[in-house]
């Protein structure tokens, strides 16, 4: 008997400092969203730099800025005393906070690995771009803001990807025909296997971004034929979830 209420004193302990961690994440969430957004201009502007001074400076930016995302998330771990419960809630953010660090890997240049480069380069744009999707979330409470900021995020990771990966040669027309293909699904003009699969995502995520719009309006109007007489607000204020 002493042995389960060890047990069971000890699972509420672990709850409880489970929600004490998620409380900081909540209380953190506009700092932390604001950083994640910021982040990933920094990641574009990493890869267009051609000055080496200003190259540097974003790099040293990008390292203190990643160094504040662990941070953030090594003291959730540690109030949360390194549950198995945090771990199991939170294990996607760990793969996405250790992608970064695969740009270590660009001294394999000096052997020609520049496949595996484009690779770790590519990983560091997709960390940055789950970093400023769940910013989005965190910054904005409008379902029509949050879909516009996600879809800004969206068009500017795949554009960096096209470029990274060598799909284009210029990340302007990269930029250009992703923005395309993310609102209105049109196909790509680069040939090659990602950019098929890309443009197939695209495509699918324009036909869920016109789905809510469509939903949003109809909403709107649904609401128009209220009792008062009067035309509701726009934009319609709700939240998401």
């Amino acid at each position: 008997m002493a042995a389960s209420d060890d047990d069971a004193r000890r699972q509420v302990e672990e709850a409880d400092q489970l929600s004490i961690a998620e409380e900081l994440a909540r209380r953190l969430d506009r700092p932390m969203g604001v950083l994640g957004v910021l982040f990933l201009f920094v990641v574009l502007g990493q890869l267009l730099a051609e000055d080496p001074g200003l190259l540097a400076f974003l790099n040293v930016v990008g390292w203190l800025f990643w160094a504040v995302f662990v941070g953030e998330f090594l003291l959730r771990a540690y109030i949360a005393r390194f549950s198995a419960a945090f771990w199991k809630r939170n294990w996607w953010q760990v793969l996405f906070l250790l992608l970064p660090f695969l740009r270590f890997f660009r001294a394999l240049q000096a052997v020609r690995l520049i496949r595996l480069t484009r690779l770790a380069r590519a990983g560091s744009v997709l960390s940055a771009g789950v970093r400023g999707s769940r910013s989005a979330g965190r910054l904005l409470s409008s379902r029509i803001g949050w879909l516009a900021a996600l879809t800004g995020v969206v068009i500017l990771v795949s554009s960096q990807l096209l470029y990274v990966l060598g799909a284009y040669p210029d990340y302007g027309p990269a930029l250009s025909d992703a923005a395309m293909s993310t609102i209105t699904g049109r196909e790509l003009s680069a040939e090659g296997g990602f950019p098929r699969v890309l443009e197939v995502v695209l495509a699918a995520y324009s036909v869920g971004v016109f789905a809510t719009l469509a939903g949003s309006v109809g909403a709107y109007f649904l609401r128009g034929a209220d009792t008062s007489g009067q035309p509701p607000a726009w934009p319609p204020e709700e939240t998401r979830g």
